[in-house]
This record gives structure tokens, sequence and C-alpha cells, in this order.
């Protein structure tokens, strides 16, 4: 006598609803969720509908959802001109070009920020703890800072292109 394995479409599909009930709760704790420094009070603010109408959809996504672009697509990466990166929210000046660093991670990166510039939280998401980084005046998430860095600080500010527009030093 042989055994054979019958497997009923019904089974087949509580196998599929398993997996897709499985794979929306892996997908909760990966997904954009709302700015960590929405809680802090900020010079600038503005409603989401406020921010879209001056945001690219890229921009609004890391800005104001804490999104990350795609590693080595920032244009910015090529920037080795003297002057400022500015927040893409609220322009306000955030690094100078001569703390800015090729640190090979495929984002803009920098050894130190301007004063009085940047906001710090501690960041739990993707099962690790980081520091974010946002604009002091909008609360616009630009990135995070690690400890790996190049001298003086020892710090590298690894932000977000799209969160950034550059400002060139007029001669």
């Amino acid at each position: 006598m042989t055994l054979r394995t019958v497997t009923s479409p019904r089974m087949n599909r509580r196998l599929l609803l398993a997996l897709a009930g499985a794979t929306s709760l892996i997908g909760l704790g990966l997904s954009r969720r709302p700015s960590m420094a929405e809680g802090e009070t900020f010079e600038i603010t503005k409603t989401p509908e406020e921010w879209k109408k001056i945001l690219s959809p890229e921009s609004y996504a890391v800005l104001r959802e804490e999104d990350t672009e795609r590693p080595f697509t920032s244009e910015l990466l090529k920037e080795h001109r003297k002057g400022t990166f500015n927040c893409a929210g609220c322009d306000l000046p955030l690094f100078a070009s001569e703390t800015k660093f090729d640190s090979g991670t495929g984002w803009p990166s920098f050894y130190d920020h301007l004063p009085n510039a940047i906001g710090k939280k501690e960041d739990n998401s993707l099962f690790m703890t980081r520091t974010e980084v946002h604009c002091a005046r909008c609360g616009g998430h630009q990135g995070h800072v690690f400890d790996d860095g190049p001298q003086p600080t020892g710090l590298r500010y690894c932000i977000n292109g799209v969160a950034l527009k550059f400002a060139p030093l007029e001669a």
C-alpha cells in the first residue's frame, strides 16, 4: 500500500492566507512611520498637505516619513564646490562643504554640522538602535549619525541627498 499526499485547494488557500498575514505583520515593523521629531515643537510647521505642495514625493517621504533614499542615487555625492548643504524643507543651512567626505556608503556624509542646525533622537526601527538626525527648524528627517567618521569629530552624519539642497558660495 502506498501513501499519497493530497493537497486540497482549501489547504492551499489557508497556507496562502497565513503567509500573507505573517508578511503583513512583518511589514508593519518595517513600514514608514510619522517622524520621530513630531512630538517636538519647531519654528516651521506645516500640515502634510502643505509639505506635499512644496516637496517632491521623494523628499516628502524622507523628510516627513523618515524614508531612506536608495544609495548612490544622490547628485550631491558629486558636489565638491564650496557652500552649504541646506534642509530641503526649510532652507536652514545644516552642513558646511568643508565637512563633507566620501564615506563610500552611497549617501552624502559629513563629519560635523553647523551650530544649532541639527536635532537628534533615538531610533529603534529596523531592529537596531541608531541616532536619527533632523533639521532643528522644521523637524525634517535628514538621516543618522554614527561614530565611525574621520577626525576631528570621529562622527559620520549619513544624510539623504533628497533631504538637502546645495547652496554654492558666491564669489
